[in-house]
């Protein structure tokens, strides 16, 4: 099958099945940069966060959850107001603007233009005689795009929607500092709602206007940061690391080492961050990608943040959109807590290590992942088509449903009544179970391959008469006959 017949493919599963609609609304046309999720992707989403909640929680994290709108001042403090900016072109004759960046990229993919000035972009342009793509208009000057989305509150108090939720994360830093009883690092982390108002949002889900975001933070000193205890328990661990020199040199994939060499190497800076980039690699792996389409790229110091001292995305390899950024992990200094502190005069310097008499305002690492991305990444590097079987081969514990049950015929009441039972005994042991009795078996078992389901039981005629099932297996296809009073060891077992 054609590479484009495939994604034509994929994407109508995400519609067909209930995983991904929109722009929405779409029954008034739809509004660029809002999707909504169908039944499937939710479920999806809501096992993804269960995974990452319950990973978290063993490494020693707590979830916090902050308001999605905050005044002004925060964000001037923040320096999103000051500095979240895109640089844009806009037509000076029919006013269509694109972000420069991205123009440029798209029109000239052989040149790289990540970390360039407004100036080298400008130069870009002219060089290439470059326009509007609408009109056709040289584009001239790059402008200065605020991403913030500006509301009022009460009585014309102005204030934004977070643009992420790790700012709103750090303003509870001395809440945090009292609830840890100053024990460090403090692990904390916060699912939410952020808003961009993105410029042209593309990419399906990839990049929207309202989105969620899952961000990890570690609150830590400088000290600590570079002599981190728990980093001796994962530095054996092997990690693809594609750093900035690398890229310099043309070279497109990871090199496979173990954390303790990077950090000996000089390529990961210090035990703490080595700690927070097998946390993020760990948490992807658990969900389930492909490894050969998961790398850790590192940002060139153009690139780099100019508060971070280091800076990684961890990207997924997708056919639609080549590498896809789910994740980034960043050493975030004290810049954040500094700013914090300066404009809301509070002092955030507290005791570290064991002289209690020597003062820092603490660290903060950060590993930020898009749950949207991460849907969108998982959908797509587990589609396959198998001898015209469409079937995800995700990893079992995300799937919408756990397990399907179809009464062989729904026209004899007994072997309905008996499914019926079986349906029931996995929803009241808690496992996700689906019914259905519409179309053949053939064709019901296609419709939980599409879903991802990774079992499917069919109760027949001699079920009514040894009281056992057929289970049949996703991935192998196999078929084998339980009795009922073994299928929760036998799915338990699985």
């Amino acid at each position: 099958m054609k590479i484009e017949d495939k994604i034509d493919a994929f994407n109508s599963l995400l519609r067909r099945r209930g995983f991904i609609w929109g722009p929405s609304p779409e029954i008034y046309g739809g509004l660029a940069g809002f999707y909504s999720y169908g039944p499937a992707g939710k479920a999806m989403k809501n096992n993804v966060l269960s995974l990452f909640r319950r990973e978290l929680r063993a490494y020693g994290f707590y979830e916090v959850e902050c308001p999605e709108i905050m005044p002004k001042k925060v964000w001037e403090a923040s320096g999103h107001l000051e500095r979240f900016i895109d640089p844009v072109f806009r037509c000076k004759k029919c006013d269509t603007m694109v972000r420069a960046d991205k123009f440029l990229q798209d029109r000239l993919p052989d040149e790289l233009s990540d970390g360039l000035s407004f100036e080298e972009m400008e130069n870009l342009v002219k060089k290439h005689g470059l326009g509007c793509p609408k009109c056709n208009t040289s584009f001239e000057r790059v402008e200065k795009y605020n991403l913030m989305l500006q509301t009022s509150v009460g009585s014309g108090v102005i204030a934004y929607l977070r643009p992420e939720t790790a700012t709103t994360t750090y303003l509870l830093f001395n809440r945090l500092n009292q609830d840890a009883r100053r024990q460090y690092p403090i692990k904390v982390f916060q699912y939410g709602k952020a808003f961009r108002n993105e410029i042209s949002p593309r990419q399906l889900v990839l990049r929207m206007r309202a989105f969620d975001q899952f961000e990890i933070q570690l609150f830590i000193g400088k000290e600590q940061e570079l002599n981190y205890e728990e980093y001796n328990e994962i530095n054996e661990n092997i990690i693809p690391l594609l750093d900035w020199k690398s890229q310099e040199s043309k070279i497109g994939f990871p090199n496979k080492i173990s954390l303790k060499e990077a950090v000996d190497n000089g390529i990961l800076k210090k035990q703490a961050f080595a700690y927070c980039i097998y946390l993020g690699y760990h948490l992807a792996s658990k969900l389930g990608f492909p490894e050969e389409k998961i790398r850790l790229r590192q940002h060139s110091p153009q690139e780099m943040a100019h508060y971070a001292d280091d800076a990684w995305d961890l990207e997924i390899n997708t056919e639609q959109f080549g590498w896809v950024e789910i994740c980034g992990i960043h050493d975030r200094t004290d810049y954040d807590l500094k700013r914090h502190g300066e404009y809301s005069k509070q002092n955030f310097e507290i005791p570290m290590g064991t002289d209690s008499s020597s003062k820092e305002v603490p660290q903060i690492l950060e590993i930020a992942f898009g749950p949207d991305r991460i849907i969108y990444t998982l959908l797509e590097t587990t589609f396959n088509i198998i001898d015209e079987r469409i079937v995800l081969n995700l990893n079992p514990i995300l799937a919408p449903n756990y397990v399907a049950v179809f009464p062989l015929v729904r026209n004899k009441k007994s072997i309905l009544n008996l499914a019926k039972d079986v349906h029931k005994l996995l929803l009241q042991h808690r496992i996700t179970s689906f019914f259905d009795t519409a179309g053949s078996i053939g064709k019901r078992y296609r419709r939980q391959d599409e879903l991802g389901t990774p079992y499917c039981i069919t109760i027949d005629y001699d079920s009514l008469d040894d009281n056992s099932v057929t289970i049949r297996d996703r991935d192998t296809m196999e078929q084998k006959r339980v009795l009922i009073s073994e299928i929760l060891n036998s799915i338990d077992n699985k």
